[in-house]
């Protein structure tokens, strides 16, 4: 039947079941396991999981370098629950911010045995739904699986795939800017349930040529509430000016705030930075990588709206080599080179010594 849900629609209602603290049953094959996120783990749920089986914390190689866990799953590490481990525990494992506060966590145990791939998953799962990368896995005998309540979201780990979705345009009206009166916002929404993306068409850029292109990463902080902390606003600003200056141009607003973690994370991630700890360095704390973002939606966007080449309004020579590695030809990098300030100046030098922009 039509009604039964597919596969993106299954991974979408597991990530909200995470978001909300519910368990979700991910299973791979002949294998399968109750899966809770580890930052909106209740007490009343962990003391459920235990009657199940014995819990396991998985968080990321990053979280493990920096608890000094041995990580022998390459990307991950697994770590046995202790028996008296309250949720408390399990929150304070997960979340770098209270380090300070509670240092002596250990020491670990770490899962050496058995198959890793469905807290991999997991994590996965975690990440795409703007939680903190750590799960709490119990693995299920046939008997218990079949056992559950069957309101629980059961999802195979192979569809959780890296394949970009297709992204469909919902609506586009004409709305008149303070840099252009010919303003034009196109919606862009991926059919996997996840967020909405915007083009903004300055003008009427011809396509034949080179289109004066900004790909614009979400920042509310920045761009929305004046902070100082980063230069985004000020980036959002001159983008748009240059644009209408020229009378015309493309900026993309993906939504990928926070590198691609998400506002709550970035939140964690300045808790961090307030320790002493740099952009990249916080980042790593959590859980995550340097940058979780997917410049491939923007270039996906580029083409539905017929751009092929750009000149492309970037510090970051990476967000040039996605794009043309995605069919997009890069005519041309426009530096943008603005909202330097003594605010910011140490989150400027991070991003030209760590992650290579060119300030």
């Amino acid at each position: 039947m039509g009604l039964f849900l597919t596969d993106a629609e299954r991974v979408a209602r597991a990530r909200s079941d995470l978001r909300m603290g519910a368990a979700v049953v991910l299973t791979d094959g002949s294998a399968s396991a109750l899966v809770q996120a580890a930052e909106v783990l209740s007490p009343e749920r962990l003391a459920d999981l235990r009657e199940l089986g014995w819990p396991e914390l998985a968080i990321t190689r990053r979280r493990a370098e920096t608890l000094k866990a041995r990580a022998y799953d390459g990307d991950i590490a697994r770590l046995f629950l202790p028996k008296d481990a309250e949720c408390r525990w399990v929150h304070a494992v997960a979340d770098p911010v209270s380090d300070m506060a509670t240092p002596l966590k250990g020491p670990f145990q770490s899962v050496r045995e058995g198959d890793a791939a469905l807290h991999r998953a997991a994590i996965r799962l975690c990440k795409s739904a703007h939680l903190i990368p750590a799960v709490v896995v119990v693995q299920l005998s046939d008997g218990a699986a079949s056992a559950l309540d069957n309101d629980l979201t059961r999802l195979d780990i192979s569809h959780l795939n890296p394949h970009l979705p297709e992204l469909l345009e919902v609506a586009a009206a004409r709305v008149p800017l303070a840099t252009h009166s010919a303003g034009r916002v196109r919606v862009f929404r991926p059919k996997d349930g996840g967020e909405e993306h915007y083009a903004i068409e300055i003008g009427a850029p011809d396509r034949a040529q080179p289109v004066l292109t900004r790909l614009h990463s979400a920042c509310f902080t920045g761009d929305v509430i004046g902070s100082l902390k980063c230069d985004c606003g000020a980036q959002l600003d001159a983008a748009l000016a240059q644009m209408g200056t020229e009378g015309a141009g493309i900026l993309l607003y993906l939504n990928q705030e926070g590198r691609g973690i998400g506002l709550a994370n970035k939140m964690r991630a300045y808790a961090l930075q307030d320790q002493g700890f740099d952009t990249v360095e916080a980042n790593h704390r959590l859980g995550f990588e340097d940058d979780e973002r997917d410049f491939r939606i923007g270039a996906e966007m580029l083409k539905s709206v017929g751009v092929r080449s750009v000149r492309l309004m970037t510090n970051n020579p990476a967000k040039v080599e996605r794009m043309q590695s995605n069919g997009i030809v890069v005519a041309e990098r426009v530096a943008l080179k603005v909202g330097a300030r003594p605010e910011n100046e140490g989150y400027l030098a991070t991003k030209a010594m760590k992650s290579g922009h060119l300030l």
